[in-house]
């Protein structure tokens, strides 16, 4: 993809008006791009379709178990060959759940499993063997909480990796040999080894204090105790919401959703590298499939903000078309952006699409209260041509880039 960086200029505000579809002068979609987003107000998953004649709700699909409880679809990712949607729902009696469809009649394959308190945010290995998932303990006490490893075809779980309070996140690196997930309340970016299912490395990541840490179970700072904070425990100045390994291995991006930055990590030297300023509340964070633009949604600041990764410079930031930006997927072709909108009270949700030649909004959708959790699916159509083959990482383990909430 090539940046038109002359065209802008950094913060420009972009008060891009939605429609639905491409907007005039601008070149249409070639292909049909399909993504999954959940509605957690309303336990329901649709399935968003955008192509030549515009957006549109493909599908709808009821998910739960209780009718008198909202349990809360919240994270969702794609078996790497398409065949799978995974969905963890965030609530549940007493824990939330891992569940597995088959995509497109997306159908159960099976019952559902437990997992820990709030199972969120999830990534796979392209082999589709495993699932590892953040237990971000939302509404528990404030104690260190795991990241979960399912064997995906039998969905058993493996192991359950103690990590730090409140983990959120969890994405693999290209070579497949480490996840990582960021910790809201400790300030922390754990690195877990794929092999052996156990933390490698701790980052700290807050305010003037970003570093190595121990690797131990408490990466040497304290955690909130049983109902009331420690008397050491340090309340969150970053607040990592997200962490992105860059395609080509060299770094991590971290969003810091408590001071309005982005921080880059050398992964090699595990020092940090570059700070980001952004807009308010940076929460969720995409890279297009050449790590040349980072795509950051502002939960606070109902926009997404789009970054040079290069020159280490803001291009746009574009409103939302409603309030409490949430998640982004970049489809595999580098072309569009698409971002799940919460809104507020009885709003509905919405899913942005954005141009990433111009990063005007050029569609949107509604769809149930608090969309969330989003993936990309598939394309279909004339567009698929362009993309080549996939490049092959270099590491022992193949696993996935694929991304969501």
């Amino acid at each position: 993809m090539t940046l038109r960086t002359h065209a802008f200029r950094a913060w420009t505000i972009v008060a891009a008006l939605g429609v639905t579809g491409p907007v005039a002068g601008q070149e249409p979609p070639r292909a049909d791009y399909y993504i999954y987003v959940g509605a957690e107000s309303e336990d329901l998953l649709h399935r968003i379709r955008f192509g030549p004649g515009g957006a549109v709700l493909d599908r709808t699909i009821p998910v739960g178990e209780i009718a008198v409880e909202t349990e809360g679809p919240h994270g969702l990712n794609v078996s790497p060959d398409g065949r799978f949607l995974f969905m963890t729902t965030g609530h549940g009696v007493p824990d939330g759940k891992l569940w597995k469809f088959h995509a497109g009649p997306d159908t159960l394959v099976g019952d559902p499993i437990l997992l820990g308190y709030f199972p969120a945010t999830l990534d796979l290995t392209p082999d589709g063997l495993y699932a590892f998932v953040a237990n971000f303990n939302l509404h528990g006490e404030m104690v260190p909480s795991s990241v979960s490893v399912v064997y995906a075809p039998d969905m058993i779980e493996v192991e359950r990796i103690e990590t730090c309070t409140m983990p959120h996140g969890a994405r693999m690196d290209a070579a497949g040999t480490f996840l990582y997930s960021a910790c809201m309340m400790d300030d922390q970016i754990v690195e877990i080894d794929t092999h052996s299912f156990a933390v490698a490395r701790r980052f700290s990541v807050a305010v003037d204090r970003e570093g190595t840490l121990p690797a131990r179970a408490d990466g040497g700072h304290g955690h909130a105790g049983a109902g009331n904070a420690s008397p050491n425990h340090t309340p969150p100045t970053c607040s990592p919401t997200w962490v992105v390994p860059t395609r080509s291995g060299r770094s991590l991006l971290v969003a810091c959703n408590r001071g309005d930055r982005i921080l880059e990590i050398d992964r090699e030297t595990w020092t940090l590298a570059r700070t980001f300023e952004t807009g308010r509340g940076p929460y969720n964070l995409a890279l297009t499939p050449d790590d040349a633009v980072l795509v950051a949604t502002l939960k606070q600041g109902a926009g997404v903000q789009f970054i040079d990764l290069e020159a280490g410079r803001t291009l746009v930031v574009a409103r939302s078309s409603t309030t409490v930006t949430h998640g982004v997927v970049v489809s595999p072709d580098g072309r569009y952006a698409f971002v799940s909108v919460e809104g507020v009270g009885a709003e509905p949700g919405k899913v942005d699409i954005f141009d990433l030649g111009d990063f005007s909004r050029v569609a949107e959708v509604e769809v149930g209260q608090q969309a969330g959790g989003i993936v990309f699916w598939k394309m279909e159509g004339s567009a698929l041509h362009e993309l080549g083959p996939p490049a092959q990482p270099t590491g022992t383990v193949t696993l996935s880039s694929s991304q969501e909430k």
